[in-house]
Protein backbone atom coordinates (compact mmCIF):
# COMPACT_ATOMS: atom_id res chain seq x y z
CA UNK A 1 0.00 0.00 0.00
CA UNK A 2 1.30 3.42 -0.96
CA UNK A 3 1.06 5.71 2.09
CA UNK A 4 1.72 8.83 0.04
CA UNK A 5 -1.26 10.30 -1.80
CA UNK A 6 -0.69 13.53 -3.70
CA UNK A 7 -3.30 16.25 -3.48
CA UNK A 8 -4.06 17.59 -6.96
CA UNK A 9 -6.45 20.25 -8.20
CA UNK A 10 -8.76 20.13 -11.20
CA UNK A 11 -9.04 23.27 -13.35
CA UNK A 12 -11.17 25.84 -11.53
CA UNK A 13 -14.82 26.12 -12.56
CA UNK A 14 -16.38 29.56 -12.76
CA UNK A 15 -19.61 31.32 -13.68
CA UNK A 16 -19.77 35.11 -14.17
CA UNK A 17 -22.50 37.17 -12.47
CA UNK A 18 -24.38 37.84 -15.73
CA UNK A 19 -24.99 34.10 -16.20
CA UNK A 20 -26.42 33.57 -12.71
CA UNK A 21 -30.21 33.65 -13.04
CA UNK A 22 -33.39 32.68 -11.15
CA UNK A 23 -33.16 29.02 -12.26
CA UNK A 24 -30.17 26.77 -11.60
CA UNK A 25 -27.22 27.09 -13.99
CA UNK A 26 -24.27 24.68 -14.03
CA UNK A 27 -20.92 25.99 -12.84
CA UNK A 28 -18.41 24.77 -15.41
CA UNK A 29 -18.05 21.10 -16.29
CA UNK A 30 -18.65 17.93 -14.29
CA UNK A 31 -15.88 16.55 -12.07
CA UNK A 32 -13.23 14.52 -13.89
CA UNK A 33 -12.09 12.83 -10.64
CA UNK A 34 -13.76 11.99 -7.31
CA UNK A 35 -13.31 15.05 -5.07
CA UNK A 36 -11.65 14.78 -1.68
CA UNK A 37 -12.16 18.49 -0.95
CA UNK A 38 -14.33 21.15 -2.55
CA UNK A 39 -14.07 24.93 -2.29
CA UNK A 40 -17.13 27.02 -3.22
CA UNK A 41 -16.61 30.79 -3.44
CA UNK A 42 -19.24 33.46 -4.00
CA UNK A 43 -17.24 36.47 -5.13
CA UNK A 44 -20.32 38.32 -6.36
CA UNK A 45 -22.13 41.12 -4.55
CA UNK A 46 -25.30 39.05 -3.90
CA UNK A 47 -26.55 36.16 -1.77
CA UNK A 48 -26.65 33.03 -3.96
CA UNK A 49 -28.10 29.52 -3.61
CA UNK A 50 -26.00 26.46 -4.55
CA UNK A 51 -27.16 22.96 -5.46
CA UNK A 52 -25.59 19.52 -5.90
CA UNK A 53 -28.25 18.37 -8.38
CA UNK A 54 -29.65 21.50 -10.06
CA UNK A 55 -33.09 20.88 -8.55
CA UNK A 56 -32.84 20.96 -4.76
CA UNK A 57 -31.32 23.79 -2.71
CA UNK A 58 -28.15 22.67 -0.92
CA UNK A 59 -26.72 25.82 0.75
CA UNK A 60 -26.67 29.62 0.34
CA UNK A 61 -23.54 31.76 0.39
CA UNK A 62 -23.41 35.48 1.19
CA UNK A 63 -21.44 37.94 -0.93
CA UNK A 64 -17.73 37.19 -0.51
CA UNK A 65 -18.60 33.92 1.25
CA UNK A 66 -16.93 30.58 0.88
CA UNK A 67 -17.68 26.99 1.84
CA UNK A 68 -14.94 24.38 2.21
CA UNK A 69 -16.17 20.80 2.10
CA UNK A 70 -13.45 18.43 3.37
CA UNK A 71 -15.01 15.19 2.22
CA UNK A 72 -12.31 12.58 2.71
CA UNK A 73 -8.78 13.96 3.08
CA UNK A 74 -8.11 11.70 6.07
CA UNK A 75 -8.67 8.54 4.01
CA UNK A 76 -5.56 6.89 2.62
CA UNK A 77 -7.29 5.07 -0.23
CA UNK A 78 -9.39 5.93 -3.26
CA UNK A 79 -11.36 2.69 -2.89
CA UNK A 80 -14.71 2.72 -1.06
CA UNK A 81 -14.40 6.27 0.24
CA UNK A 82 -16.99 8.95 0.81
CA UNK A 83 -16.45 11.55 -1.92
CA UNK A 84 -18.12 13.79 -4.46
CA UNK A 85 -18.16 11.39 -7.39
CA UNK A 86 -16.63 11.68 -10.82
CA UNK A 87 -19.27 13.23 -13.07
CA UNK A 88 -20.78 15.38 -10.29
CA UNK A 89 -21.71 18.89 -11.38
CA UNK A 90 -22.58 21.91 -9.23
CA UNK A 91 -25.22 24.58 -9.78
CA UNK A 92 -26.07 28.10 -8.64
CA UNK A 93 -29.07 30.43 -8.78
CA UNK A 94 -30.00 33.85 -7.49
CA UNK A 95 -31.48 34.72 -4.13
CA UNK A 96 -30.43 38.33 -4.73
CA UNK A 97 -29.42 39.52 -8.22
CA UNK A 98 -25.64 39.97 -8.59
CA UNK A 99 -24.27 42.91 -10.58
CA UNK A 100 -20.58 42.07 -10.36
CA UNK A 101 -18.15 39.23 -9.73
CA UNK A 102 -18.38 35.48 -10.27
CA UNK A 103 -18.73 32.17 -8.44
CA UNK A 104 -15.95 29.61 -8.33
CA UNK A 105 -15.75 25.90 -7.54
CA UNK A 106 -12.37 24.26 -6.97
CA UNK A 107 -12.10 20.49 -6.70
CA UNK A 108 -9.17 18.71 -5.03
CA UNK A 109 -8.53 15.01 -5.60
CA UNK A 110 -5.97 12.41 -4.53
CA UNK A 111 -3.56 10.47 -6.72
CA UNK A 112 -1.02 7.84 -5.74
CA UNK A 113 0.98 8.36 -8.95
Amino acid sequence: MNLSIRLLCEPQRTLAFGNIVAGYTGIGTALAYPARMLLFQNLTNAVLQFSFDGVNDSFPLPPGGQFILDVTTNSMTNLQTFSATKGQRFYVKTIDVPTSGAVYVTSFYGSDT
